[in-house]
């Protein structure tokens, strides 16, 4: 029974992945009669299906963030190939989620390399079925995660930059800053030894226990801005893009299982319960608590 309801858990998440693409495409029947951006959803669900299988054998999560960016670099690189020429917009999208991905893929690479494990799946990768759960929700984020920029790439309207394009730009900037300060402030807290086993609460963790994660949401919402000037009829369903990457953060995978780690770890530390008082969950103006339950 568990099997089964595994099974139809990873048919549902393609089936919303394949759907949010095939309905973000109608109208356009470029590859084999499909859209472009329907094509990029199989790719993107194809490319962590197939890294899975060697990954299950092997019982190993260390090709998993990197399959992530491959799969971005992969959906990004199809959908400008297929659809030349394309204007400003387009190129200055597909390399702004380009530098994302390698950039992130990179760092979470090399950590796993260098931690040699991934906590998260502790409790997953020994099971196939739960483990391919995990590679299908993979797949779902690019698909959700991408579809602005794939909107933006493939469609043939085509707009001058503006107002939402240099403000949507902006935000991008402001949100890969802030992603990349972050993750290399933690980064050189973690490296100095007399930092073992506290918590991080210098540079922008002062302001946020999760900055990282405010740049990640800032800068999709920024790709989203960006594709307004060119979304028509039931493109507009690709603005569940940046909504997706705050769920997914603030309630899935980010957020809470961090928050639930570090209660366990500090939560009977008064300096943590008083981080925690002080420091806003995630936004500077957000609301101050204890860690989540």
């Amino acid at each position: 029974m568990k099997s089964i309801r595994t099974l139809l858990v990873i048919l549902i998440v393609a089936l919303i992945g394949l759907g949010i693409s095939y309905v973000a495409g109608l109208g356009d029947e470029r590859v084999a009669g499909c859209s472009v951006i329907f094509a990029c959803g199989l790719i993107a669900f194809g490319v962590n299906w197939l890294v899975f299988i060697p990954s299950a054998l092997a019982r190993s999560e260390k090709f998993y963030d990197l399959t992530g960016a491959v799969t971005y670099l992969s959906v990004i690189g199809v959908a400008a190939v297929l659809s030349q020429p394309l204007d400003l917009r387009a190129l200055v999208v597909a390399a702004l989620v380009a530098v994302w991905a390698i950039r992130l893929g990179g760092f979470l690479f090399l950590r796993i390399q260098k931690d040699g494990y991934d906590r998260r799946f502790d409790q997953i990768k020994t099971n196939p079925l739960r483990f391919l759960v995990t590679w299908s929700l993979q797949g779902l984020w690019v698909t959700l995660t991408a579809a602005c920029a794939l909107v933006v790439i493939t469609t043939e309207t085509r707009v001058e930059p503006g107002v939402f394009f240099y403000a949507g730009l902006t935000l991008w900037l402001a949100g890969f800053g802030l992603e990349v300060v972050a993750d290399a402030q933690k980064s050189a807290f973690r490296k100095d030894p007399d930092n073992a086993g506290r918590f991080i609460a210098t540079g922008l963790w002062s302001w946020s226990r999760h900055p990282n994660y405010v740049g990640e949401i800032v800068l999709w919402l920024g790709i989203a801005i960006m594709a307004l000037p060119v979304l028509s009829g039931p493109q507009w369903v690709v603005l569940i893009s940046p909504v997706f990457v705050y769920l997914l953060l603030t309630r899935v995978s980010g957020v809470p299982l961090l928050e639930n780690r570090a209660k366990e770890k500090w939560g009977e530390d008064p300096e943590y319960q008083a981080y925690c008082q002080k420091t806003p969950v995630l936004f500077p103006f957000g609301r101050k608590s204890q860690p989540v339950d």
